[in-house]
């Protein structure tokens, strides 16, 4: 349930509903917009007993929330969510762009990658240290030496790391070298690594499972943000259907589909959905298009010979291309890069 606050309402009175509901034992979330102020109660509201809220002073009225997902909610945060990842925002009127390889190889590899995708304005490097691959024999990553590389390519640069972590021991490994963490597609309902990302307050992105409603994907972002880190963006990097012509096929209306219930910004991952090289551009610019706050597409210096995911790797001239061409989109939809 939200409290809808009163216009006119002042700052001790929302004070004061949220020490009420404090004393109740519930939790409270103010969200304070330009047009009003929304307080959501985290927790059995039948703790409240007999209480009518809407009697306090400043109190408009109370709504229900029908979601099993609260905090991600458009309901609790109806202007929506900016995630903070140091000096970069999200989930803003710019577009967020992330690039890099695959997988993380050698330090001369991921050092073309972070000066190529710095120069073609990408503002965040992605790169696998720990490496999910479907196969036990095929390449894992080169872990927290790989970890290493990529924040040492980052400082180089002036950008941002991104990366995968798999398990809870990885988190406070990864967290001495990444900026954000990446959940992926084979982990979004891994619950006990979730509320251990939530506890540990670095910014996420959250990649939606391979056969995952969009339900079951924001209710997995309930987990994280439940543990008190609402820094979450979403991504959509494809599904598993019948169609074999892609690696996975871009739902591309799931971008205005988590626009409507959900606060949190959404990226989208062409990579992985096209897993050919000839079709990133394009879904590229569906997504921006379709309203996603940004990218995240892999750059590899060398793509062809690329150790894992070599078809669907860019190269950073393609890159920049790319950008340049999701530039105008951007600006056709209101938005910038």
């Amino acid at each position: 349930m939200v409290i809808l606050m009163k216009q006119s309402c002042t700052k001790e009175q929302v004070e004061q509903v949220v020490a009420t509901l404090q004393k109740c034992g519930l939790g409270a979330n103010v969200s304070a917009g330009t047009q009003a102020t929304i307080i959501g109660i985290l927790g059995d509201k039948t703790k409240l007993g007999g209480l009518d809220i809407t009697l306090m002073d400043g109190v408009e009225k109370c709504v229900p929330i029908m979601h099993s997902y609260k905090l991600a909610s458009r309901d609790m945060c109806p202007e929506g969510r900016l995630v903070q990842v140091g000096n970069q925002v999200i989930g803003g009127k710019k577009l967020v762009m992330m690039g890099g390889p695959c997988a993380v190889e050698n330090e001369e590899s991921i050092m073309k990658a972070a000066i190529g995708v710095k120069a073609a304005g990408a503002q965040f490097l992605r790169g696998g240290a720990y490496k999910p691959r479907t196969s036990p024999y095929s390449f894992q990553g080169l872990e927290e030496e790989g970890l290493k590389l990529m924040r040492k390519a980052a400082d180089a640069t002036g950008l941002k790391v991104v990366s995968e972590v798999m398990a809870s021991d990885q988190i406070d490994i990864a967290a001495k070298y990444c900026d954000m963490f990446q959940i992926g597609a084979r982990n979004m309902q891994n619950f006990r690594l979730l509320k251990d990302i939530g506890k540990s307050k670095v910014p996420v992105v959250l990649k939606r499972g391979i056969a995952n409603t969009i339900e079951e994907w924001l209710d997995a972002a309930e987990y994280i943000m439940s543990e008190g880190n609402y820094n979450v963006v979403l991504c959509e990097r494809g599904i598993r259907t019948f169609e074999t012509a892609t690696r996975n096929t871009l739902d591309v209306s799931a971008v205005p589909v988590v626009k409507e219930r959900s606060s949190l910004p959404i990226i989208i991952d062409p990579s992985h959905a096209a897993g050919k090289e000839k079709y990133v551009l394009p879904l590229s610019l569906a997504g921006v298009a379709a309203g996603a706050d940004g990218l995240i597409v892999e750059v590899h210096p060398n793509a062809k010979q690329a150790i894992s995911d070599a078809a669907q790797q860019l190269s950073v001239e393609a890159f920049a291309d790319l950008l340049q061409k999701v530039g105008g989109i951007a600006q056709a939809v209101g938005r910038e890069i």
